[in-house]
């Protein structure tokens, strides 16, 4: 049960993060940048939660 709440908490940060780098000020290639490594950050830690990596 505590795995699918870390995975649950884990998945809101990652929307919250990207829903904050999109109202962020700042070119569009920045925000694509910044939006990738964020994405690749949050899967590398659901996987870590699900024991896969």
């Amino acid at each position: 049960m505590s795995l699918l709440i870390s995975a649950l908490i884990t998945f809101v940060v990652i929307i919250l993060v990207l829903y904050l780098v999109n109202i962020l000020p700042i070119d569009g290639r920045a925000k694509q940048i910044i939006r990738v490594i964020v994405i690749i950050i949050g899967i590398l830690s659901l996987l870590k939660y699900l024991a896969i990596f």
